[in-house]
């Protein structure tokens, strides 16, 4: 469906085009979504960032996720996968060993500041696709827990069940493609390749730190 990420990122740009004049915070979850989200940030005229969450992967299958942790700590658990109570104590472990890798992404990705200001603002949370969708809940969450104005996940592809187990946690569910058979989001793009922490870190470097827009009334005065 898409060669690679940036005609997956601009293709989400044009079908995010009607947020162009609210000057959007777009938050990329790392690694694989942050260059999408940074041409999508770019196309939409709003600021970017990341926002940092971790899939806890099934014990024998770690690409699958039983759950996902935010940066809070707060812990989503997949219905039907992590939600079984003899994995409690394993939930439990990794979502800890996550949480640590959550704090060492956060030093190395946005050195010396936390999370972008969400209040009040158009968020677009975008991931480069969903599989049982558990990371993107978890970042909706947290978003949520900041009181943006509208919060909207964005996304290229994902199965029809993980959009509507998404739908709820957001005000606003983009997702270019759903395919009837779906195995993992990379089977939709012919060029996958892993996205490393130095691009992550360049991306975010050249961004710079979201900056709230001017309130109406400075607006005004200007």
């Amino acid at each position: 469906m898409f060669r690679d990420r940036m005609e997956a990122g601009r293709r989400l740009a044009d079908a995010l085009s009607a947020h162009a004049g609210s000057r959007p915070l777009v938050l990329a979850i790392p690694r694989g979504a942050v260059p999408m989200g940074r041409l999508v940030a770019t196309a939409l005229g709003g600021d970017f960032d990341v926002v940092l969450v971790r899939k806890i992967g099934a014990p024998f299958q770690p690409e699958l996720a039983v759950a996902a942790v935010d940066e809070s700590g707060w812990i989503y658990r997949t219905p039907g996968l992590g939600d079984d109570p003899g994995l409690d104590d394993y939930v439990t472990a990794e979502a800890a060993a996550q949480l640590a890798l959550i704090r060492r992404r956060r030093a190395r990705y946005t050195p010396g500041r936390g999370p972008a200001d969400a209040r009040g603002r158009v968020v677009i949370v975008v991931d480069d696709g969903l599989a049982t969708g558990a990371t993107m809940i978890a970042a909706l969450h947290a978003l949520r827990e900041r009181q943006p104005a509208r919060l909207i996940c964005a996304v290229p592809v994902a199965p029809a069940e993980t959009v509507e187990r998404v739908r709820p946690h957001a005000d606003e569910v983009v997702c270019l493609e759903i395919p009837a058979s779906f195995d993992a989001v990379g089977q939709f793009y012919a060029d996958f390749e892993q996205v490393e922490d130095d691009e992550v870190t360049a991306l975010l470097r050249a961004a710079g730190p979201a900056r709230r827009p001017p309130a109406p009334e400075d607006e005004e005065s200007s």
